[in-house]
C-alpha cells in the first residue's frame, strides 16, 4: 500500500493484518500494481515523475525508477505481465513500461486537458480502459498498438477510478463529483443504464473474483457501498469505515476488502461475507492509498536457520544465579539476519522476546532457579520474505564430586519446510506536500 505522505509502501500480511514491511519509493507514492506471478510491485511515484520496482520476496526496490510522464498516478499490468500501463495526470499521456527490461516502450497521447487518472486492463489483455478526469470520459486503448480507438465515452462528472468484472464484459467507473458509478458495456464501448447512486465522492472501486459485487470507496462521507452487478444497485447499507477512504482492494479468495483511509493513516478490513469491518483499523504511512493484494507462496520466501545457546550466569552478591538465552538468525548462507522478533519460551511458557540485531542475535535472561535438565526454545515465526526457524538448547545436570554442574547445550533447527496453507488524485486529497 503506497503511502503519500511517507514516499513509502506498507506491506500488510492479511492473515495477522499487520503490517510486516516498509519499503521507501519515490516522492508521492499513489499507485501500485502487481505482476500476475506478485513477483514484482510497480509503484508510481506522483511527485517524482519515475515508477518503483518492488521485489515482493525481499521487499526492497529494484533497479533506477522508471522514469515516465508528468505526475504518474495509476498503474496497471497486463494478465501476461509483459506491460504496465501508467496514466501521467500532468501531460495527459500514458506510459506503457516493458516490464522484461523496465524501460518505457511506448507513450500513447490522450486530447489535451484530459487528466488521465485511472485506468484497468480487459482480462484478455486487448484492451485498456483508462477514465479522464479533466473530461468526463473514458478513453480506450489497443493495447496490441497502444493506440486509441474509438471516440471517448462519456461517463459522470470527475471519473476517478475504473474496474473491469473477470469475464471482461463490464466497466465500473466511479464518477467523484456525481456520487454516481457508471457502467460501460465492454462489447460496444457505451454506457448501460443510468448511473448507479453510492455515496458521497466515490473514488475507487474493486470488483470480487467471482464478479458478482462492486465495492466503491466514498472519500466523501466515510463509507464504501457494494453494488450487485447482476442488478446494478446498490444493496445494504453503506459500510462506515475511516476518515477519507480513497481505495479498495479485494483479497484473491474473496473474503476480505482493505480499504485504505488517508486522512487518518490507517486501513479498514470488511468481511465481504457479511459487510461489516472487521478488527482494529491497521496503522500504515501517512495518507495511504489504493493497495495492490497478491499472493506471497511459501517458496518464495528466504529459509533462515536459527541457533540457541544457554549460559550459566554466576551468582554475585544481591543477584541470583540464572541463564542467558543467547540466538542467532541467519540466512542458510550464513547471511546475519536482523531486525526479527525471537520469542524465548520453555515449557510453552513464553519467558520474553527479543529482536535481533545487525549481528543476527537476540537475547534472553533467565533470571533465577530453573529446572535441572531444563530445555529452552526460541522461535522465529517467519514473515513476508523469510520462512521461520526454531532451536532448542538443553541445560543438562551432571554430578561430578558431589556437586551439580550445569552446561548449556547448544541446540539448532533449520528453516522449517514450507507449510501450506485510490483518491489517486493529488488534488483531492489533503494537502500534505
Amino acid at each position: 500500500m503506497p503511502n503519500f505522505g511517507t514516499n513509502d509502501v506498507s506491506v500488510i500480511n492479511t492473515a495477522t493484518d499487520t503490517v510486516t514491511a516498509t519499503v521507501p519509493v519515490g516522492s508521492g507514492p499513489i499507485g501500485v500494481a502487481l505482476t500476475p506471478d506478485d513477483s514484482r510491485a510497480y509503484v508510481a511515484n506522483s511527485n517524482a515523475n519515475t515508477v518503483s520496482v518492488i521485489d515482493t520476496s525481499t521487499n526492497t526496490v529494484t533497479g533506477s525508477p522508471i522514469s515516465v510522464g508528468s505526475v504518474p498516478t495509476v498503474v496497471a499490468i497486463t494478465p501476461n505481465g509483459l506491460r504496465a500501463y501508467v496514466t501521467n495526470r500532468g501531460d495527459d499521456t500514458v506510459s506503457v513500461i516493458d516490464t522484461s527490461t523496465n524501460t518505457v516502450a511506448a507513450t500513447i497521447t490522450l486530447t489535451p486537458g484530459s487528466v488521465p487518472t485511472g485506468v484497468a486492463i480487459t482480462p484478455n489483455g486487448l484492451r485498456a480502459y483508462v477514465t479522464n478526469q479533466g473530461a468526463n470520459t473514458v478513453s480506450v486503448i489497443d493495447t496490441s498498438t497502444n493506440t486509441v480507438i474509438g471516440a471517448p465515452i462519456p461517463v459522470g462528472i470527475q471519473p476517478v477510478d475504473v474496474a473491469i468484472t473477470p469475464n471482461g464484459l463490464r466497466a465500473y467507473v466511479t464518477n467523484a463529483t456525481a456520487n454516481t458509478v457508471s457502467v460501460i458495456d465492454t462489447t460496444t464501448n457505451t454506457v448501460i443504464g443510468a448511473p448507479i447512486p453510492v455515496g458521497a465522492f466515490p473514488v475507487d472501486v474493486a470488483i470480487t473474483p467471482d464478479g458478482t459485487r462492486a465495492y466503491v470507496a466514498n472519500l466523501g462521507d466515510d463509507t464504501v457501498s457494494v453494488i450487485d452487478t447482476s442488478t446494478n444497485t446498490v444493496i445494504g447499507a453503506p459500510i462506515p469505515v475511516g476518515d477519507e477512504p480513497n481505495g479498495v482492494a479485494i483479497t484473491p479468495d474473496g473474503t476480505r476488502a482493505y480499504v485504505s483511509n488517508v486522512s487518518d493513516g490507517t486501513v479498514s478490513v470488511i468481511d465481504t461475507s457479511t459487510n461489516t469491518v472487521i478488527g482494529a483499523p491497521i496503522p500504515v504511512g501517512q495518507f495511504p492509498q489504493p493497495a495492490a493484494i497478491g499472493t506471497i507462496t511459501e517458496e518464495d520466501k528466504t529459509p533462515t536457520k536459527l541457533t540457541l545457546k544457554a549460559e550459566k550466569k554466576k551468582e554475585s552478591k544481591g543477584k541470583k544465579k540464572g541463564l542467558k538465552l543467547i540466538a542467532k538468525l541467519l540466512t542458510v548462507e550464513g547471511e546475519p539476519v536482523a531486525g526479527r522478533t525471537i520469542t524465548f519460551s520453555t515449557d510453552s511458557t513464553t519467558l520474553c522476546t527479543d529482536t535481533t540485531d545487525a549481528q543476527g542475535k537476540a537475547t534472553c535472561e533467565v533470571r533465577g532457579k530453573y529446572k535441572k535438565d531444563a530445555c529452552f526454545t526460541a522461535t522465529f515465526a517467519g514473515d513476508d520474505t523469510y520462512l521461520g526457524s526454531t532451536a532448542t538448547a538443553c541445560v543438562c545436570s551432571d554430578k561430578q564430586n558431589g556437586k551439580d554442574e550445569d552446561e548449556g547445550k547448544e541446540g539448532r533447527r533449520s528453516g522449517q519446510q514450507p507449510t501450506t496453507s485510490g483518491v489517486r488524485d493529488p488534488i483531492l486529497m489533503p494537502t500534505a506536500a
